[in-house]
C-alpha cells in the first residue's frame, strides 16, 4: 500500500509541476498501460501505437460517449499529448524506455474526435 501511494505522489508531484496535465490523465494512462498488457496478452515493452491503441479502447470501455470530453478536460487532446504525458513519466524515472521509443510515436495516431465520438456505437 506505501508503494502505491508514493507512486501516487510522484505523479501528484509530476501533475503539479509540469502544470499541462490533470493528476487524472497520469493515472488513467498508467490504467491504461496496464489494459494494454492485457490486450497484447504478454508482459513486455509496448510500442507507443500499441498504447495509444490501449488508451482509446480503455476510455471507450470506461467512459463511452464522454471519452473524448473527459480527456480533454484533462489536458489531452491529441495523440501528442499522450506521448508528452509517456515522456514526462519517463523523464522523471517513474517509467522506462527503449533507445527506440521517441515522442514520434505517438504523432497523429488518430483525431479524437473520429475516434471517441464517430466510431462509438452503442450496443
Amino acid at each position: 500500500m506505501t508503494g502505491d501511494l508514493e507512486y501516487l505522489e510522484r505523479l501528484r508531484n509530476l501533475a503539479q509541476s509540469d502544470g499541462r496535465y490533470r493528476l487524472q490523465a497520469f493515472i488513467f494512462l498508467h490504467e491504461a498501460l496496464d489494459h494494454t498488457l492485457k490486450m497484447v496478452g504478454q508482459k513486455r515493452h509496448v510500442t507507443g501505437r500499441e498504447l495509444l491503441e490501449g488508451v482509446r479502447r480503455l476510455a471507450l470501455e470506461k467512459f463511452g460517449m464522454m471519452a473524448r470530453l473527459l480527456l480533454e478536460s484533462w489536458g489531452v487532446r491529441s495523440t501528442e499529448d499522450v506521448g508528452e504525458i509517456v515522456f514526462l513519466l519517463v523523464e522523471s524515472s517513474i517509467w522506462g524506455r527503449t533507445e527506440t521509443d521517441s515522442r514520434d510515436d505517438f504523432a497523429d495516431g488518430y483525431d479524437f474526435r473520429q475516434a471517441f465520438e464517430d466510431s462509438f456505437q452503442i450496443s
